[in-house]
């Protein structure tokens, strides 16, 4: 038996949203799908789910084009099984985690990020699997002062805190 990593780059706009997970059965692109839009405030999205089984074929959904299609080339170049990647806009991740969690088939989130991501694929004889997830850059030092204000501001700006 044979093992290889390798490491595939998400390809996306700087600052666009991505979510990467696992789910388990062919009803997760559907699930997924009502789970996205049932999160409201005109979030679009795009939507990929790997099958693992069968004819094992991407699936997609969505309610944006664009992004359905950033969805079905990024997870054609994943190639793992039962892994799914959502693409959004008009949203932050944290409006849609709640959701996507409580879907049934959903196993783990690895990442929901607007970072450059890197995801590490292991490749056996029997097909690829996700790693882990490399998301964004190493840290550049503690938070100061200033730091600590500019967040705060951040998040009061963005209607996250009072």
């Amino acid at each position: 038996m044979s093992l290889e990593f390798e490491v595939v780059a998400i390809e996306k706009p700087e600052n666009l949203n991505v979510i990467i997970g696992q789910s388990h059965f062919i009803k997760s692109v559907e699930d997924l799908y009502e789970a996205m839009a049932n999160a409201g405030g005109g979030i679009k999205f795009g939507i990929a789910f790997l099958e693992a089984s069968g004819p094992c074929l991407v699936r997609f959904a969505g309610n944006d084009e664009r992004l359905i299609e950033l969805a079905k080339k990024n997870a054609l170049a994943l190639g793992t099984g039962h892994a799914f990647i959502i693409f959004m806009e008009n949203g932050f991740p944290i409006n849609v985690l709640n959701n996507i969690k409580a879907v049934p088939e959903v196993c783990r989130i690895f990442c929901a990020t607007a970072n450059p991501v890197q995801v590490v694929v292991a490749k056996t004889d029997q097909g690829r699997g996700i790693v882990g997830i490399i998301d964004g850059n190493p840290p550049k030092g503690i938070e100061g002062p200033e730091d600590i204000s500019t967040r705060h501001s951040f998040l009061r700006k963005i209607g996250y805190k009072l």
